[in-house]
């Protein structure tokens, strides 16, 4: 475990009820896991000191490690900003989603997310999507209803869909990324710079390297001639801003308005 000075293993009610709110949402950006957090020592122990975040997940952590579950922090692939969620270690994701979803809908998962790892770009059209809907394991299922169990994984934050297509939320990466590694062993893509699962990013396009959109941002700051980490040729795609907490906040919490950057097909 690391840093062996913290204090482990302590559960107040004010780390309890924080977990057990987390349970119900299952994935939250940070500023929404602060507000959470602060909204429990208010209601619990309110003269306590708020516990620095790091250390408040990290005692939660200790106590889970023994379940084969952990709060674990990720970023969004598009624009970099920070989320947390509750991760079940012990079982694939997919078998995690087997309470909330039917063996024919789990199937259409399995499609879609082969899709989405064999694409360029990272995503799959619901066209391509609906188009296997005849190959499903169990009950045979309709293209409406297969178009209804992609906007349910959405809302249970499993696919995110922009315009028609469907990538993977940050939530299925962060549970499924070990499973995605061992499945798809040769369609699986990595970042060049933090060596993470990719699903979405840029690449270059004389080398092949390919990188998260948060990574580039970071990579590439304050650079005003980006070249490849790797083969130091002209990096020719639009590099996009690193993720700003504070602007975030001054826009009232809201989702950033600058459009992500999607990955340029080619």
């Amino acid at each position: 475990m690391q840093g062996s000075s913290r204090r482990t293993g302590t559960m107040t009610d004010v780390h309890r009820r924080f977990l057990q709110l987390l349970m119900t949402h299952g994935v939250l950006e940070e500023w929404e896991v602060k507000r959470l957090q602060k909204h429990c020592y208010k209601v619990h122990d309110c003269n306590a000191p708020v516990e620095k975040l790091e250390d408040f997940i990290h005692n939660i952590n200790s106590v889970l490690e023994s379940l084969y579950i952990e709060i674990k922090k990720g970023v969004t692939e598009d624009d970099g900003r920070p989320i947390y969620a509750l991760v079940n270690l012990a079982t694939t994701a997919i078998s995690k989603m087997a309470s909330d979803f039917a063996e024919n809908e789990l199937d259409l998962f399995r499609k879609a997310l082969e899709l989405i790892i064999d694409s360029e770009t990272g995503f799959a059209s619901s066209t391509n999507i609906l188009n296997v809907v005849d190959q499903l394991k169990g009950k045979k299922m309709r293209k409406k209803e297969a178009e209804q169990v992609l906007q349910k994984f959405a809302q249970n934050k499993w696919l995110i869909e922009k315009e028609g297509e469907f990538t993977l939320h940050t939530r299925a990466i962060l549970e499924m990324e070990q499973h995605i590694r061992e499945t798809y062993p040769d369609a699986v893509k990595i970042c060049n710079i933090c060596h993470g699962l990719l699903i979405q990013g840029q690449s270059c396009e004389t080398c092949g390297i390919r990188m998260h959109l948060p990574c580039v941002a970071k990579y590439f700051q304050s650079n005003s001639e980006p070249r490849c980490p790797n083969c130091n040729d002209y990096w020719p795609h639009e590099i996009p801003e690193v993720f700003d907490p504070e602007k975030e906040r001054g826009a009232g919490l809201s989702k950033p308005s600058r459009k992500s950057l999607r990955p340029r097909q080619h």
